[in-house]
């Protein structure tokens, strides 16, 4: 949903001022039966300072920054869950994965775990496995999450085959060493740094999780 615009009436501030202080000079014009010199000039630079409070007013509704635009992720909803996962491990990430859905602009979600598609949920395509590229692989190498913000001019695309073909935005982080979550986005740009900080949060957290679970396995 498109937030409104907090600083909308300040926006439009000069166009309201500008336009009323070119009415009351017309009315004082209309109104004045003589015109002297001095109240023509003095006319003059009232008609001025109108137009450009004017043109001020329109220049900042034109610079007033927009919500990116959202697309409709092509797949299903789904939720996939391997079933040979401790039940620890099967809630933690029932519900890792019903906040990021539900709290961020993340509309896909995959999970990945010592080679192992462990986790699909959100909009979901066809293809279940998934094949390490050149980002999935930097991110598990370097254990530093990487944020593509507008994923469809990105050359390397084709390595995120297992999301909707239309995603928009893609957060590859990493979960300890032994894996990654990934997530997709419906809108360019549209993960803030808050969310970073919370998708890399509740990695942390699944990855204490995994780790502790298979240890005890």
């Amino acid at each position: 949903m498109t937030k409104s615009d907090p600083n909308r009436v300040i926006r439009r501030l000069p166009i309201v001022v500008g336009g009323l202080g070119a009415v009351l000079l017309l009315i004082n014009r209309l109104l004045t039966p003589e015109i002297t010199d001095s109240q023509a000039r003095g006319d003059a630079l009232g008609v001025i300072l109108s137009a450009v409070l004017f043109l001020v007013g329109l220049l900042w509704q034109q610079v007033q920054p927009r919500n990116p635009e959202t697309v409709q992720l092509i797949g299903k909803e789904g939720f996939e869950l391997d079933p040979g996962l401790p039940e620890i491990v099967k809630t933690e990430l029932a519900w890792a994965s019903r906040l990021l859905l539900t709290n961020t602009v993340t509309r896909s979600l995959v999970v990945v775990y010592q080679g192992k598609v462990i986790l699909r949920r959100g909009i979901l395509t066809e293809k279940s496995t998934v094949t390490p590229g050149a980002i999935l692989n930097r991110v598990l190498e370097k254990q530093q999450p990487i944020y593509l913000v507008g994923l469809q001019t990105y050359p390397g695309k084709v390595e995120f085959d297992y999301l909707p073909e239309n995603t928009q935005g893609v957060i590859c982080q990493p979960l300890g060493k032994q894996g990654a979550i990934i997530l997709a986005a419906n809108a360019p740009r549209s993960y803030t740094k808050q969310d970073e900080s919370w998708v890399a949060g509740i990695a942390d957290k699944l990855a204490v999780t995994l780790e502790g679970a298979i240890s005890a396995a």
